[in-house]
């Protein structure tokens, strides 16, 4: 029987980010959707006005017998850019920023742990901006976002995988 376990990864634009990490081994599902802002149901509308706080963010279930958590925020800092503060390319706003949203200790200090070691291999050049915070709310994204480069394939993205050495 499969296990599971729950990430809440913020990286920029959700549409890019769900999709490179849905292709990971070991995810078993993902969803977009806004965390770690004030309004209660955020909306897009809401959210891509830099009022509410809110991230654009990826839950990410997971198995942790295939993927370990630290595996997985290691491709993380790989697939976006966690040394620019509230920016991702031409995307720029707190609903943008680096985030990673913990649901338990162990996800907290494994969080705490990678980010010291993608510092201290100097390959981004300068230290990560990326919050570790404890997760709170998910609200999901409207149907339109959800596997959005699935269904558009030709949509815009600033997401890639670098190859960095951590």
């Amino acid at each position: 029987m499969e296990s599971s376990e729950v990430a809440y990864l913020a990286g920029g634009c959700f549409w890019g980010m769900e999709d490179l990490i849905r292709k990971e081994p070991g995810v078993l599902e993902t969803q977009v959707g806004y965390m770690g802002g004030d309004t209660a149901n955020a909306t897009y509308i809401q959210v891509k006005t830099g009022t509410t706080n809110h991230a654009e963010t990826v839950k990410v279930v997971f198995d942790p017998n295939k993927l370990k958590f630290e595996d997985l925020l290691l491709f993380f800092f790989k697939i976006h850019d966690p040394t620019t503060s509230n920016r991702q390319g031409n995307d720029i706003g707190t609903q943008y920023r680096s985030a990673i949203f913990y649901t338990s200790d162990k996800q907290k200090e494994a969080a705490e742990k990678i980010k010291e070691k993608v510092d201290k291999s100097g390959a981004w050049g300068k230290p990560a901006t990326t919050q570790i915070v404890k997760a709170g709310e998910f609200w999901n994204a409207e149907d339109y976002h959800q596997d959005y480069l699935v269904k558009n394939p030709g949509g815009y993205t600033c997401h890639f995988e670098r190859k960095l050495q951590f």
